[in-house]
C-alpha cells in the first residue's frame, strides 16, 4: 500500500517558525536527573535480585515473615564482595544471640510486663556499651544481639508460648537473606576490595616518602602528615573484611595488618627526625653532612625492596658517620650539638629499619595477589586495643537507649495501645544506630523525615499493588521500578543517607502483608507506633546523649593525657608502646573533623601540631625501656612531675609546662652526660635515652634555650675547661656547691668531689663508683 505523501509548507514557512521563540522546559531537579554510574546501577541490580532470590527461598521453605529475609538482603548489600561476607556473618551472629536473649528473657517474665521491659532494656543497653567499645565492623554484632532481642521479645509479649517458633523463624530467614546476598554479590561481577586497600596503602607510603622528603628541602607538609593519621585508621577498619575478599587479597591479611603497624611505628620517627633537624638549625644551622645524608634519603625511598636492601649497609654507615670518633672530637666543646647528632642519628637508623620492612611487605602482597606464596616474616606482637576506647560514653550511650526503651515501655503498659511494641522496638534501633556519632539527632531526625515521606509509598504497595501479586514474577514486576532507583541511590554515597531510610521504609510496610495485616488502619497504626519510637528516641538522646565537637575533642584530649600519665608511672613494653602509638594516631584522626567543626580551634587541644603528644608518648616508652639499664641517671622525679602536670591540664589547668620539669629534663642530661666520656660513643642503652630525654624537653620545652651541659672529665686529664664550681652526688642526686661572681667555687657531696674555674666543671669519680655530674648555677636555681 503506497501511503499519501504529506503536503509541502510554504516557502515563507521555515523563516517565520524561526522567529518563533518556543519556551524553554524547566530544568528537573539534580535529584531527579540522577545520571547512574555503571558501577551504581551495578549494584542495584544485585542487591534486588539477592532480595527476590531471599523472598523466594523464604517462601519456598515455608516462612513465615519471607520480607524479613528481603530487607536483610538489602541490609547486609555493600559494593565490595568482602564487606557483604563480614556484614552478613556479623549479623547472622547477632541475630543468633539476640533471639537466644529473646528465648530466654521473654517466657521467664511473660507475667511481669514492667520486668520484661527492664531486661530487654538492659540487654539492649549492654550490647550497644561492647559495640561501641569495639569500634570495627566486629561491632555489627554486638549491635544486633541488642535489638534482636527487642524485635523478637517486644512483639511476643502477648503470645509468649510462641517466642521459640519466632526466634527460629527469625534466625532461618535471616539466615537465608544472607546466603541469598553473600551468593549474588560474590558471584555476580564479584568487586574486590583490592583496588581500595592497596589504593590506601600506596597512599600512605606516599604521603610517608613525601613528609620526609619535605623534611630533607626544610618545607611544611602539614596536610600530608594528618592524612597519614587518618588513612592508617581508615585502613586498620577496612582491612576487617580483607580475609572475606573473593580474590587473592584474602591470602595476604596478615602482611597488610603487618605493613599497618609499621607504617603506624614511621609517623613518630619522621616527627622526631623532624623536631631534631629544627633543634640543630637553632643551634647553628644544620650541617653539611646532615644536609648531603638527608639527600640521599630521597632517590633511597623510591627503590624497589631488593635495591633498597642492596643500598642499605652504604647509608646506615653514613647515618652512623654523624656520631662517629671525627665528629665527637669535633664537637667535644659542644656536648649539646653532639646529643643532636646522637638523638638523630638514633631516629634515622630506625627509619631506615621500619621503611625497609614497608616495602618488603608491599612487595610481599603483590606476590600473594598474584596467587604465589607469600614470605614468612616476623610481625610485632601488640598488647592493648589499638583504637581509642571511650568507656564512659559507651556506658551513657546505653544508658539513653535503656531510659528511651523504658518511655515508650512505661507508656505501652499504662496506655494499651497494641502498637505500643512498635516504639519500644524502634527506640531500641534508633538509639542503636546512631550511638557512635557526637550529636545523634540530627542524623535520627533526617532518617524520621525520609521514613514519612516513604509512606505514600508504602500505603501504594500494602493497599493496592501486594493484592494483586499471584506469584513471583508478579512481586518482582511490582517491586522493580521503586526498588531498582532506590537501590542506585543507596549505591551512591551522597545519596544514601536519604535513599536507605526511604527504601527501609517502603521494605518495613510490605513485612504487614506476611501478618495478614494488609489493610488501612493497620498500616496507620503500625507507621504511627514507629513513628512515636523514633520522636522518643530522639527527644532522649538530645536530653541525655547529645554533645559538642568541641566537647568531644577536649574528651579525646584527655584520654591522651591519662594514657601518658600511665606512660610516665608505669613500665611498659615495647609491645604496649606501639599498640599506644596506634591509639594515638587514631586520637588524632578523631580530632581533625571535630576540631575543624569547631571553627579550627579547641582549647587545651594542640591543632598546630597534631603529632605532639605522639612524640611525647613515643618518648616516654623509649625511656622505660632503658630506664633499669640506667641506674646513674634516676628518672622517677623527672616522670613524676611530667605525670603531675598532665594531671593539673586533665583537671582543666591549661598552664604551660613548669620551669621545675625544665631543670629536671637538663639534670637527667646532664647525668647521663656525665657518665660517658666524651671521646667515646655512647652505649646501646644510652643512645635511646638521651634521644628520648631531648625529645622530651623540646617537644614540652619547644621555645628554651639550649641545654648547658657538662663535659665529663677523664682522670687523667688536668686541663679542664673552666666553669662554674659545683658537684652534685651521682647516686642519689644530693650534693651542694658555691662560686662567686668570677667563676671560682667548691663543693662537696656524700660520694664525690670536684673542682674547677672557669665556665665549665671538672668532675672526679666518686668513692661509690658512680661518676658524678655537675649542674650549672641556672638549673639548680
Amino acid at each position: 500500500m503506497k501511503f499519501p505523501s504529506l503536503p509541502r509548507l510554504p516557502a515563507a514557512m521555515p523563516a517565520l517558525t524561526a522567529r518563533w521563540s518556543w519556551p524553554a522546559l524547566p530544568a528537573l531537579p539534580a535529584f531527579l536527573r540522577p545520571g547512574f554510574t555503571r558501577a551504581e546501577w551495578l549494584f542495584s541490580v544485585k542487591a534486588f535480585a539477592a532480595a527476590m532470590l531471599a523472598v523466594f527461598l523464604a517462601s519456598w521453605a515455608g516462612q513465615p515473615r519471607p520480607f524479613w529475609a528481603l530487607m536483610t538482603a538489602y541490609i547486609v548489600a555493600h559494593p565490595m564482595a568482602g564487606a557483604v561476607r563480614s556484614k552478613g556473618l556479623f549479623r547472622f551472629v547477632g541475630t543468633l544471640i539476640g533471639s537466644a536473649a529473646a528465648v530466654l528473657m521473654v517466657p521467664r517474665f511473660a507475667n511481669a510486663p514492667e520486668l520484661l521491659s527492664l531486661a530487654l532494656a538492659l540487654w539492649v543497653a549492654g550490647c550497644l556499651c561492647l559495640s561501641l567499645r569495639d569500634r570495627t565492623p566486629r561491632a555489627y554484632a554486638f549491635m544486633l544481639a541488642g535489638y534482636t532481642a527487642a524485635l523478637i521479645g517486644f512483639p511476643a509479649v502477648d503470645t509468649p508460648l510462641g517466642i521459640f517458633d519466632t526466634a527460629v523463624a527469625r534466625v532461618e530467614e535471616i539466615g537465608l537473606g544472607i546466603l541469598s546476598a553473600t551468593l549474588v554479590h560474590s558471584l555476580v561481577l564479584p568487586n574486590s576490595l583490592a583496588a581500595s586497600v592497596l589504593g590506601l596503602l600506596d597512599r600512605t607510603l606516599a604521603d610517608t616518602r613525601a613528609w620526609l622528603t619535605d623534611i630533607a628541602a626544610r618545607r611544611d607538609g602539614g596536610a600530608d602528615r594528618r592524612r597519614v593519621a587518618g588513612d592508617i585508621t581508615q585502613l586498620r577498619l577496612l582491612s576487617i573484611h580483607i580475609p572475606f575478599d573473593t580474590s587473592h587479597l584474602r591470602w595476604t591479611a596478615d602482611a597488610v595488618h603487618a605493613m599497618q603497624d609499621r607504617v603506624a611505628a614511621l609517623t613518630p620517627l619522621l616527627a622526631g627526625v623532624e623536631d631534631r633537624l629544627r633543634a640543630l638549625e637553632a643551634h647553628g644551622g644544620i650541617p653539611d653532612d646532615v644536609r648531603a645524608l638527608l639527600a640521599r634519603f630521597g632517590p633511597w625511598l623510591s627503590l624497589p625492596a631488593d635495591q633498597a636492601q642492596a643500598a642499605l649497609p652504604e647509608l646506615r654507615a653514613e647515618v652512623a658517620s654523624l656520631t662517629g670518633e671525627a665528629r665527637r672530637r669535633q664537637l667535644a666543646d659542644d656536648p649539646w650539638a653532639r646529643l643532636l647528632r646522637v638523638a638523630l642519628a638514633e631516629r634515622l637508623d630506625e627509619l631506615l629499619d621500619g621503611w625497609l620492612h614497608c616495602v618488603h611487605l608491599r612487595a610481599d602482597i603483590d606476590q600473594g595477589l598474584g596467587g604465589a606464596p607469600m614470605t614468612a616474616r616476623p610481625a610485632p606482637v601488640l598488647s592493648g586495643p589499638k583504637l581509642h576506647r571511650d568507656m564512659g560514653m559507651a556506658l551513657w550511650s546505653g544508658a539513653a537507649a535503656l531510659i528511651a526503651i523504658l518511655v515508650c515501655c512505661a507508656f505501652w503498659i499504662v496506655t494499651g495501645w497494641p502498637m505500643g511494641s512498635a516504639a519500644a522496638m524502634m527506640a531500641a534501633i534508633f538509639c542503636c544506630f546512631f550511638a557512635a556519632m557526637d550529636d545523634p539527632v540530627p542524623a535520627i531526625n533526617g532518617f524520621l523525615t525520609w521514613t514519612v515521606w516513604s509512606m505514600p509509598v508504602g500505603a501504594l504497595y500494602v493497599l493496592v499493588l501486594l493484592p494483586l501479586v499471584r506469584d513471583m514474577w508478579t512481586l518482582m514486576a511490582v517491586c522493580a521500578p521503586v526498588f531498582l532507583i532506590l537501590g542506585a541511590y543507596v549505591g551512591r554515597p551522597s545519596t544514601v543517607g536519604a535513599a536507605l531510610p526511604f527504601l527501609f521504609g517502603v521494605m518495613g510496610t510490605l513485612a504487614m502483608h506476611d501478618t495478614a495485616q494488609a489493610d488501612l488502619t493497620s498500616f496507620l497504626n503500625s507507621m504511627l507506633g514507629q513513628l512515636a519510637g523514633v520522636f522518643v528516641a530522639a527527644r532522649v538522646t538530645r536530653l541525655m546523649r547529645s554533645v559538642g565537637a568541641d566537647w568531644s575533642a577536649r574528651r579525646i584530649q584527655r584520654a591522651t593525657w591519662r594514657e601518658l600519665i600511665d606512660l610516665a608511672r608505669l613500665p611498659r613494653s615495647a609491645s604496649r608502646g606501639q599498640a599506644y602509638l596506634l591509639r594515638m594516631l587514631d586520637r588524632i584522626s578523631l580530632l581533625a573533623p571535630r576540631v575543624a567543626q569547631s571553627g579550627g580551634a579547641v582549647p587545651g587541644v594542640p591543632t598546630d601540631d597534631a603529632l605532639h603528644d605522639l612524640r611525647v608518648g613515643a618518648d616516654l616508652v623509649a625511656l622505660q625501656g632503658v630506664r633499669a639499664r640506667l641506674p646513674a641517671v634516676p628518672l622517677r622525679p623527672l616522670l613524676d612531675e611530667l605525670a603531675a602536670w598532665l594531671r593539673r591540664r586533665i583537671d582543666g589547668r591549661l598552664d604551660a609546662p613548669p620551669a621545675a620539669l625544665l631543670a629536671r629534663l637538663d639534670d637527667a642530661l646532664n647525668r647521663l652526660v656525665a657518665a660517658y666520656p666524651p671521646l667515646a660513643p655512647l652505649p646501646p642503652e644510652a643512645r635511646p635515652a638521651a634521644s628520648a630525654l631531648l625529645g622530651l624537653r623540646r617537644n614540652l620545652f619547644p621555645d628554651a634555650l639550649s641545654a648547658r651541659l657538662f663535659i665529663a672529665a677523664d682522670s687523667s686529664d688536668d686541663d679542664m675547661h673552666p666553669g662554674h664550681v659545683g658537684t652534685v652526688d651521682a647516686s642519689d642526686g644530693d650534693g651542694d656547691g658555691d662560686g662567686d661572681g668570677n667563676g671560682n667555687g667548691n663543693g662537696d657531696g656524700d660520694d664525690g668531689t670536684g673542682t674547677g674555674d672557669g665556665n665549665h666543671v671538672r668532675a672526679a669519680p666518686s668513692e661509690g663508683g658512680a661518676p658524678p655530674f655537675s649542674l650549672n648555677a641556672e638549673t639548680r636555681a
